[in-house]
């Protein structure tokens, strides 16, 4: 199958492709860099010609709430439009756990009003609902950093390896559309705040449990972004991961 990976130069895309690629389906970047711009709609006629299966794995290059929100309704529209036009059958987006749980966040939000464009576009559909990735800790620390201290809520934290997750997504491009959504999370369960200290461990800043503290603009409940039902679980236990990056 002809796959196309919007997004697919950047962490999660570069790795999707690498999985398609070895199962013998033609994977094909599309992105800025690739002359491909899906708020514009430049090239994305060009990139879908013949594509079997579209996969979204891109993002907002601000998180401003009005502007993310842009992005993702308007990248997702163009490429809902161009998919129809090139006879597209299955369009894969990659969303985030909890999404439907914080409206307070309006990146959360956006991704929400994403998935929802896609539910009606017409195309057979998919979403892969992943936890964060162990890769961001550290921008997760930067982010939530007030005056030297790194404020994090004491909830329940799942965080996953990247390559976990662009395996599932592209287990789940290259299977029939689910119509529906898959959640999917590291197989470790720990407190958010324990977590960070951790991944951050050798920084001079202090973590500090903090219930008020907010993520993405929303105030977290102890369940607001892990899996409640049932969720597909990654291989990777965070301590193996960091082994492999020493």
């Amino acid at each position: 199958m002809k796959i196309v990976v919007v997004g697919g130069t950047g962490l999660i895309g570069t790795q999707v492709i690498a999985h398609l690629t070895e199962a013998g389906h033609d994977a094909v970047a599309a992105a800025p860099s690739t002359g491909v711009d899906t708020l514009t709609g430049q090239g994305v006629d060009a990139a879908l010609a013949g594509a079997d299966v579209v996969v979204d794995v891109s993002n907002s290059p601000s998180f401003a709430d009005d502007d993310v929100l842009r992005f993702f309704t308007t990248s997702t529209r163009t490429l809902l439009d161009a998919g129809k036009r090139a006879g597209v059958r299955h369009h894969v987006v990659l969303s985030i756990v909890g999404a439907d749980r914080n409206p307070d966040s309006g990146y959360l939000r956006a991704k929400v009003a994403q998935e929802e464009l896609v539910h009606g576009g017409g195309i057979p559909w998919s979403v892969v609902r992943a936890t964060q990735f162990f890769e961001f800790a550290p921008r997760i620390a930067d982010g939530a950093t007030v005056d030297g201290t790194v404020r994090i809520p004491p909830v329940a934290f799942q965080p996953i390896a990247s390559a976990d997750v662009a395996r599932c997504v592209a287990e789940t491009a290259a299977g029939e559309p689910l119509d529906g959504v898959v959640e999917v999370a590291g197989p470790q369960r720990v407190r958010f705040d324990e977590f960070i200290r951790g991944a951050i461990a050798g920084d001079t800043r202090e973590v500090v449990a903090d219930p008020a503290a907010p993520y993405f603009g929303a105030v977290l409940a102890e369940d607001s972004i892990v899996p409640q039902g049932d969720a597909r679980l990654g291989a990777t236990a965070y301590e193996d991961f960091v082994a492999a990056r020493a």
